[in-house]
């Protein structure tokens, strides 16, 4: 770990980026330039004296789960997310999960999307990052661990999973997940994860087998589309996908047409948040 180079890195780093970079407000007069620690800290979900330790030369060695919401919070690109890697002592990130550092050009658009809902997936269905309104629609996505972190996984395995979907759209729901998985596996090859989430839901889900054989292969995601909010009811809403130039990531940003019922629903979600109110009696 070579405390000195890690620590000039972080802080030019932070320096170079103004607070609308990130989606935030600037506020009163600043005095130094560029983000302040605080506010590094916060995006990096890390306590404010760990990374201004960080900076002093005198943290210990930040884990490669720190380092990636570090280089997120930076939005460093690859060069240099592998650069911050490699002063902190650790080993880049293999080639088979690059896709989890998320794109600098997708976070720059999602920053800026706070009135609808938006999120950044991986080709594997992983949310990489949601917005506020975001995990008000599809509750927050981030607690999940090993194979259940795809969305595709999620969807053959865990019946909860599906209550977002009106019944009647499940089963074309089905064959987009599939398809998506597919043109993922093409991509990566056997020996990848996609292989790896392929062998997991051929054993544990019949459905996922059948419609694996079928051989359909498409990133697909409907241009519109019905969610069903637990307090809101339906909402029918426009999808509109942003893809990165290796076609590894997706920005996924859901709008409703001015004066539209979904429009009006958006508005109500974004004032109800995460709340939930008891059922009444």
């Amino acid at each position: 770990m070579d405390r000195a180079a890690l620590a000039d890195f972080l802080r030019r780093r932070r320096e170079a980026l103004q607070p609308g970079d990130v989606g935030l407000a600037a506020g009163v007069r600043r005095r130094a330039p560029g983000l302040r620690r605080e506010e590094v800290a916060a995006l990096a979900t890390m306590s404010t004296d760990y990374y201004t330790r960080l900076e002093q030369q005198r943290g210990p060695q930040p884990s490669p789960q720190l380092l990636a919401s570090l280089a997120r919070a930076l939005r460093l690109t690859r060069d240099e997310r592998d650069y911050l890697f490699r002063v902190a002592g650790h080993n880049p990130p293999a080639s088979v999960s690059a896709a989890t550092h998320v794109s600098p050009a997708l976070l720059r658009v999602l920053d800026r999307l706070a009135d609808t809902p938006a999120l950044i997936l991986s080709n594997l269905g992983e949310t990489l990052v949601q917005n506020r309104m975001a995990e008000a629609l599809f509750g927050d996505r981030s607690g999940h661990t090993g194979l259940a972190r795809s969305e595709i996984y999620r969807w053959f395995t865990d019946p909860a999973e599906r209550i977002r979907y009106p019944e009647e759209d499940r089963d074309r729901q089905s064959r987009a997940q599939v398809a998506n998985l597919r043109a993922a596996y093409g991509s990566m090859g056997p020996q990848s994860r996609a292989s790896e989430l392929v062998r997991a839901l051929q054993k544990a889900s019949p459905e996922f087998a059948e419609l694996w054989e079928r051989h359909e292969v498409a990133q697909r995601f409907a241009d519109h589309k019905t969610l069903v909010h637990p307090e809101l009811g339906p909402i029918e809403l426009d999808c509109q996908v942003l893809f990165t130039e290796d076609q590894s990531q997706a920005l996924l940003v859901l709008t409703a047409p001015p004066r539209s019922e979904g429009y009006e629903k958006l508005r109500l979600l974004a004032v109800l948040g995460h709340e939930r109110f008891p059922a009444s009696t």
